[in-house]
């Protein structure tokens, strides 16, 4: 069974998060909203969002057979959409912050809704060694889907507090490991950290910041992988990447981010610079493309985050879903993102459905969601 341990060496100096009446507070005081301005934010985010918070065009996914992951080599990382990594290490399967739902929401007819299906089913999937947790939002730990892996994974790692709900949820106590910042816990020769992140936690009105939230490194011999989970930017990341890095790569948040809630969240330009900070090589950016959470274009943090890196020359990759990333042969992927919305740009143009071959209507309506068609005959 795996255990936990501490960095022993250096844990007396390096920070964690300390607890006010049972609620973890971040070390950077949060800009509090008031009454009144959380009720803006939450009525436009419910009401008022802009079209292009969605696609409108398909999210190109490259689907993946259960035979195609186990004949995949070492090292290979999948993005399975939004902050859902599997990873092949060792020849055994990781998964971060699994959310297969059909809505990353506590009911599943309103919230926000996928823009794409999962590259693999959850009954697909080999089994996994261990199942790596961020924190307990809604996009980042989802009820339905662990009440599937429960059974499927060896391991679950998870902050503080955030393994107690997975124990409720009918998860194997002997499965769940529940770290600290600075702890660790070696699984299958590979040592997990639980990091530094700066954001909350909550999954209704009264629980708020009563569990942790973090990032992870990865140890796999030399080879080093860092995931961002959620958070904003903080001083944290030169602190990690002294202590763990370089990493061959970063999985970082890039998305759902806006002026209103600056602390929780990074701006691209402040997801590059953690990248700089914790030393890393090559940059694959997560929280994207999969549920429309704030009001910027869909698209807006592949475009932003990929000028930037150009722009200092960082090694940056924007893989499909579904599409393989290898460690030890990298590449950058391609701005698939773009495609999509010129292929709705040329579909907006098209004849009505009456005047188009009716084999193409059906087999192009078959690939939209409901929602994509509604907007398609308006």
């Amino acid at each position: 069974m795996a255990s936990i341990e501490k960095n022993l060496d250096t844990a007396s100096s390096l920070p964690v998060l300390s607890r006010s009446e049972g609620r973890y507070l971040n070390h950077k005081p949060m800009k509090r909203s008031g009454f009144l301005k959380t009720l803006r934010i939450f009525w436009n985010a419910t009401f008022n969002k802009p079209r292009h918070t969605r696609p409108i065009g398909e999210i190109p996914v490259q689907p993946l057979s259960r035979q195609q992951l186990l004949a995949a080599p070492d090292n290979t990382v999948y993005r399975l959409g939004h902050s859902t990594v599997l990873l092949k290490l060792r020849n055994q399967y990781f998964l971060t912050d699994p959310v297969f739902a059909e809505r990353a929401s506590p009911i599943q007819w309103a919230g926000p809704q996928r823009f794409h299906q999962p590259p693999i089913s959850l009954a697909d999937l080999p089994p996994l060694k261990a199942v790596i947790l961020s924190h307990n939002h809604y996009d980042h730990l989802d009820h339905m889907t662990i009440q599937v892996l429960k059974d499927k994974a060896e391991h679950f790692i998870a902050p503080l507090g955030v393994g107690d709900t997975l124990i409720e949820w009918g998860v194997p106590a002997e499965k769940v490991l529940q770290l600290n910042w600075w702890q660790s816990t070696e699984i299958h020769g590979i040592r997990f950290v639980a990091t530094p992140a700066q954001h909350f936690s909550g999954r209704s009105l009264s629980d708020g910041n009563r569990t942790l939230w973090c990032s992870w490194v990865m140890l796999d011999g030399e080879q080093r992988i860092f995931f961002s989970g959620d958070t904003g930017y903080h001083d944290g990341f030169k602190l990690i990447g002294e202590q763990y890095g370089p990493f061959d790569l970063t999985l970082m948040e890039t998305g759902a981010y806006n002026v209103e809630w600056p602390d929780v969240h990074m701006q691209p330009e402040e997801t590059l610079q953690a990248h700089i900070d914790l030393r890393g090589k090559w940059l694959l950016p997560i929280h994207n493309g999969t549920f429309d959470l704030a009001m910027h274009a869909w698209h807006e943090p592949f475009d932003r985050i990929l000028a930037l890196a150009w722009d200092r020359s960082i090694s940056i990759t924007t893989p499909e879903m579904g599409q393989p990333f290898y460690l030890q042969y990298p590449s950058r992927g391609q701005a698939w993102w773009i495609k999509v919305e010129k292929a709705a740009e040329v579909d907006e143009t098209a004849p009505p459905h009456s005047q188009q071959p009716q084999p193409q209507v059906q087999q192009h309506r078959s690939r939209r969601c409901p929602r994509q068609q509604a907007v398609g005959r308006s």
